[in-house]
């Protein structure tokens, strides 16, 4: 009797766990693979907010890094890298920062930083607005509309000499102070935009690399490089650079340095002018004839074409002093050598001690450049003298003891000309046109 419950109890108890086992695997079949699915679903997820944050920390360091320029202010006339002290603030206060020591000036106060200071200590001193979008007002500046402003931040470097001041900020509000500085702002829009092209364009070729390693700048303000300041912001300007925002010009596929200048002859010319070779990385700077059916655009132009005569004597001795060599008194000048557009590339002069030969555009407008005689443009007014002839686009003859030179346009001649592109866009040529003429083979690209 008892082995017999014995066994029912055994048989029983064993179907019972068996059951137990049976409706366990249901619920675990039911619930089970909801769970694991939502796992899933948050590993997922998880891994999808991994991948947004690091997109976007890289596209906040591609702002902070390839977005920006840092632009080293020169002096007062552009003569030099340092100051003997800087002089700043701002309409709603600054933030100066020095090592782990900050100094706050407050609103429509000045702070006058001298080499000696303090916060030197620590190395660079760094230079913010309290409140985001205002400008930096450098007091202790001057250019060419007055007391000048600037967007961004500002780096301060201790020298041997002085006081370095690099600007640092965005590339298109860089851009809002190049255009207005190289290109009037009361030009047609489309011709605004062409400069705000070109300098954006001139610009990324700079962002490779730093002109001022010790200060870790791309540029400098002056004519060196793109002038940066040296007129006030305007509002026509400003919307030429938003409406062409992120578009540059590359030529095989790498951006080119677009260069400009101010005024053609009717044509512009290559490389050559400056000695360099001519060769596959450079066939964009191409002469091209600025004219259309014929006519040239700028020929209205007061420096469209130009005369001046120097006397012997006075030449002679701009002559010794622009290249520093004695030919006594200049007999005889003859053109050597000419590149596209029938630029001057050499130029022999010879004179009563001897004889030398100037090469390049640039050195053959300084060796004639200088005062003591006037240059009359096409319209009649007058211009006096200054450190290069106005182009190498000239003939030269003597008359007893006087040169006369007859010449056209106003700078090196290559690239963009500036009043050949608001002649074009006077005439309804947009932009990518105008573009199109000045620099051969080239694409406009956007960041």
């Amino acid at each position: 009797m008892r082995n017999n419950w014995n066994g029912r109890f055994l048989y029983y108890f064993g179907g019972l766990i068996l059951a137990l086992f049976f409706v366990a695997g249901l619920i675990h079949t039911v619930t089970g693979n909801a769970t694991g699915a939502g796992e899933e679903q948050k590993v997922q997820e998880n891994k999808k907010a991994s991948a947004d944050k690091k997109s976007s920390e890289k596209m906040e360091s591609k702002t902070e890094t390839e977005d920006s320029i840092r632009v080293l202010l020169k002096t007062n006339g552009f003569s030099d890298e340092v100051h003997a002290q800087i002089t700043v603030s701002a309409k709603e206060g600054l933030v100066l920062t020095g090592g782990k020591e900050t100094k706050k000036i407050n609103a429509g106060e000045s702070a006058s930083i001298r080499p000696d200071d303090a916060m030197f200590q620590n190395g660079t001193i760094r230079v913010a607005p309290a409140a985001d979008g205002d400008k930096i007002v450098v007091e202790s500046l001057k250019r060419g509309y007055g007391t000048p402003s600037y967007r961004g931040t500002m780096e301060l470097y201790k020298t041997a000499q002085g006081i370095a001041v690099v600007n640092e900020l965005s590339l298109e509000e860089y851009l809002y102070g190049v255009v207005p500085s190289e290109m009037p702002a009361s030009y047609e829009m489309e011709a605004l935009k062409t400069q705000a092209v070109c300098a954006r364009s001139y610009a990324y070729c700079h962002l490779q690399g730093e002109a001022y390693p010790q200060y870790r700048a791309n540029v400098d303000d002056s004519t060196a490089y793109q002038v940066y300041g040296n007129s006030k912001e305007q509002e026509k300007t400003i919307q030429a650079v938003d409406a062409t925002k992120g578009e540059y010009l590359t030529f095989n596929g790498k951006p080119v340095k677009a260069y400009y200048f101010s005024t053609s002859c009717g044509h512009t010319t290559n490389v050559e002018a400056w000695g360099t070779t001519v060769g596959k990385e450079n066939q964009y700077l191409k002469g091209s004839e600025i004219s259309e059916n014929g006519e040239c655009y700028e020929k209205a132009l007061p420096w469209f074409s130009w005369s001046c005569d120097i006397p012997q004597t006075v030449l002679s001795n701009l002559f010794g002093l622009n290249t520093g060599k004695d030919v006594g008194m200049i007999q005889n000048i003859e053109i050597t050598k000419r590149g596209e557009g029938n630029i001057a590339l050499e130029m022999k002069v010879t004179g009563t001690k001897g004889e030398h030969t100037v090469k390049t555009e640039n050195k053959i407008r300084s060796a004639l450049g200088g005062s003591g005689y006037e240059i009359t443009r096409q319209d009649g007014s007058k211009a006096a003298g200054s450190r290069l002839l106005p182009s190498a686009f000239f003939e030269i003859t003597r008359q007893n003891d006087v040169f006369h030179i007859e010449g056209g346009g106003y700078g090196h001649g290559i690239g963009m000309s500036q009043n050949g592109a608001n002649e074009m866009a006077k005439r309804g040529k947009d932009y990518k046109t105008i573009l199109s003429l000045f620099y051969s083979g080239v694409k406009i690209e956007n960041e």
